[in-house]
């Protein structure tokens, strides 16, 4: 029997991922359903037998969220929420292409306004054997007038139940990076306050970033978890920029938008000529178990999925640069080359000259050449890294190619469209312009650089930083005060459609910059981690997650940093302090020893035990490193917060082929008391349906001595004791 409503049902399972979808008798398509467990029975969206279930069905559930301006909504809706858009609301479905590429399989849904002609391509990319997909909209203008676009969403998904739901949050900032938190929706703002009638509000749960720090103060990530259906829901856009999250209320459920810059909160409009298509940023939606280890699981291996293959993420060598608790920006060849020879000593493969090679003195607002000082270098920098290579290290210096000191002599040479401007003028922040990545005369100096410092420096990585974000600045009496830097008006419909098309054509010169040259290693900094995004780290093989300077606070970031980026991207500093002991210099090394070793500090002048530690360390990791590049991550305490004094970060080890056992690292810290402490910890292949009943054993693997810390308990999970208020070690535990 016919359906009054539905015209056709369109059911998909796809890498355990479950899809409904809906086709309207008024041709419209209806997203009813995308999560990791089928479609509940007693949904009501599959029936809309009554008349007000119909109308809701009609003001919700689109694909795509789609408003251009000068358009009505045709229907209630309160606040700034990105419901009942228009015309998304009156698109009119084409058809659906369902084929298979390289990653797996493509549907491809296409929709149509009617009254405008504008057409939205919705691509979802699945990944085999992966439960994650990638969502890219495409929105072409086929009428005959100009349109101006305000909002394009990359994910929107209806229908997520009124009670019970929990949203992480990653908070983020300058040394407080990877700080999730769990929030109930009425912890966020969303108590229920009507019983009896359809339920809507003004209020919505957002989350966003405006501005060229895409991660200053939130991951763009989230994770949505019902723990009494069992499903989660685990998300992250690819964009070096702005971006947009908001979870609002409609009808009865809430509504979860994700998307890239909008006009509200990130001053961005792009104008669409007949003809001209514009790409929304990708948003990357897994279907996952409401468990956060089984949702870091999945993103971590769609990251290893979506980015550039190279050498220096199958390999893991290990970083020594000599910034921090070293140098500290003052580099000179007197200072290297003890470094060097210490750093090689303990089994570093590379070794990076960081901030101020190319200048004497105050070198802050000057920078931009990027070009040798002699007074430092007096024979060149080429003898430092000839040097570094005779060690059998590659060497590696600190660039901030985006940037222009305002009084760099490069200045000179450019015109002045090359800088972002607003309302006539540069913009500057802390004393550096922002160059624009569109203009032909920055590519061409950006060229110049990595020419030079590849073939006649002898460099092969890059520690590519970014310190600024690109408002005014201005002086008063105690603060430095920066408007958000919403984007350039040059040869743009708009600040941040202006800041979008930098980005991409960023992203397109480090695309140019690894097909010259394919073995050239490139690490994402941007005063540590506040560029945390996988636009960025879809082409960079190395992150910097942190400033942090204080070691026992770095434990923080370093127990969560595989939530932001896959485990062997997350560079994470290890800096044994010169007036240190031995438990600080374990600390240090415990950080880094299941993510990437960023080594630094004077290692020249350890004393031989605590040198020894590093080294052992650095050993221990390379006997591991091949687990970490393929293992997933897993947090028997959950994730870590700052004030915790007990944190635990684990990696579960590939299985190899016809082995009966499974093998997990384990790093655990201790951070306060003044007793003797433990702390249990449970073991996850243990009453799991997949474990055999097999034995397990514990061992610490650092540092090896007589004193473990660590035993097997009967009910299979395992004690952790520390008798120092301050301490760290890692663990294997084999099942």
């Amino acid at each position: 029997m016919e359906h009054a409503y539905w015209k056709q049902m369109i059911e998909i399972e796809e890498n355990g991922i479950f899809l409904v979808f809906g086709i309207t008798r008024n041709d419209q398509i209806k997203f009813l359903h995308f999560s990791s467990v089928p479609q509940a029975e007693d949904m009501s969206v599959q029936e809309c037998r009554q008349e007000d279930e119909c109308r809701m069905m009609d003001e919700g559930f689109p694909l795509v969220q789609l408003e251009l301006a000068g358009y009505d909504r045709p229907y209630e809706r309160h606040g700034n929420k990105y419901v009942v858009t228009s015309p998304g609301c009156y698109l009119k479905y084409e058809n659906m292409q369902d084929t298979k590429n390289e990653s797996g399989r493509m549907l491809q849904i296409r929709q149509k306004d009617p009254l405008t002609g504008v057409c939205v391509q919705t691509d979802i990319q699945f990944y085999d054997g992966v439960p994650v997909a990638r969502f890219v909209n495409h929105v072409t203008n086929e009428g005959e007038e100009e349109q101006v676009l305000t909002y394009l969403s990359s994910f929107t998904c209806s229908g997520i139940k009124r009670d019970g739901n929990f949203l992480y949050i990653p908070h983020n900032g300058w040394q407080k990076e990877l700080n999730w938190r769990r929030y109930s929706f009425e912890e966020l703002g969303f108590p229920v306050t009507q019983t009896k009638s359809i339920r809507r509000s003004s209020k919505t749960i957002e989350v966003y970033n405006t501005g060229n720090w895409s991660t200053k103060e939130y991951l763009p990530m989230g994770f949505l978890s019902h723990p009494q259906s069992g499903a989660g829901l685990i998300w992250q856009i690819e964009n070096n920029g702005s971006w947009h999250y908001e979870i609002a209320d409609q009808n009865d459920h809430y509504v979860l938008n994700v998307s890239g810059p909008n006009e509200i909160q990130s001053h961005f409009s792009k104008v669409l000529r007949p003809g001209e298509t514009f790409e929304s940023v990708p948003a990357a939606v897994g279907a996952v178990r409401a468990d956060i280890s089984d949702a870091f699981s999945a993103i971590t291996e769609y990251r290893r999925r979506i980015r550039r293959k190279n050498r220096d993420n199958d390999t893991l060598p290990v970083i020594f640069n000599d910034y921090m608790n070293c140098l500290w920006a003052d580099p000179t060849t007197e200072k290297e080359l003890p470094l060097i020879d210490a750093a090689a000593k303990a089994g570093c493969e590379y070794f990076v000259i960081d901030a101020g090679w190319y200048a004497k003195g105050i070198w802050w607002d000057s920078v931009g050449e990027w070009k040798e000082s002699r007074e430092r270098f007096p024979k060149g920098i080429r003898q430092v890294t000839d040097y570094i290579r005779s060690k059998g290290m590659i060497p590696g210096i600190w660039l901030e190619l985006e940037v222009i000191g305002i009084h760099s002599p490069k200045l000179a040479e450019l015109s002045d469209d090359c800088f972002f401007k607003r309302h006539g003028r540069r913009i500057y922040d802390r004393s550096r312009y922002q160059l624009d990545f569109r203009n032909p005369e920055v590519i061409a100096h950006a060229n110049e650089v990595i020419d030079r410092v590849v073939n006649e420096y002898g460099v092969g990585y890059i520690k590519m930083d970014y310190n600024i974000e690109p408002g005014y600045g201005i002086y008063t009496d105690m603060n430095y005060n920066i408007e958000p830097g919403i984007g350039t008006e040059v040869d743009a419909d708009s600040f941040g459609e202006g800041l979008l098309a930098h980005e991409r054509a960023y992203l397109a010169w480090l695309d140019t910059v690894f097909e010259k040259y394919p073995d050239l290693v490139i690490e994402n900094c941007s005063s540590g981690g506040l560029r945390m995004d996988y636009a960025l780290l879809s082409r960079l093989s190395i992150q910097s997650t942190s400033d942090q300077e204080e070691y026992d606070m770095y434990a923080q970031i370093s127990a969560n940093a595989a939530t932001g980026v896959a485990p062997e991207q997350a560079a994470v500093w290890s800096y044994p302090l010169e007036q240190g002991d031995r438990e600080e210099t374990i600390f240090n090394m415990v950080n880094a020893m299941l993510l990437r070793i960023h080594q630094s500090g004077h290692l020249a002048q350890l004393s031989p035990e605590r040198f020894q530690l590093v080294k052992e360390g650095i050993d221990c990791y390379k006997q591991i490193r091949k687990d970490i590049k393929n293992g997933h991550p897993y947090w028997p305490l959950g994730l870590a917060k700052a004030g915790d004094s007990w944190m635990a970060y684990g990696m579960e080890a590939p299985a190899q082929e016809g082995a009966k056992t499974r093998t997990f690292y384990l790093s655990v810290w201790r951070r306060g008391g003044e007793q003797k402490a433990c702390i249990f910890l449970p073991v996850p292949a243990y009453n799991t349906p997949d474990w055999n009943g097999a034995d397990m054993t514990v061992k610490q693997i650092y540092p090896v001595e007589e004193a473990q810390h660590v035993r097997i308990n009967q009910d299979h999970t395992i004690t952790v004791e520390y008798e120092q208020p301050v301490m760290a070690r890692v663990f294997e535990v084999t099942i």
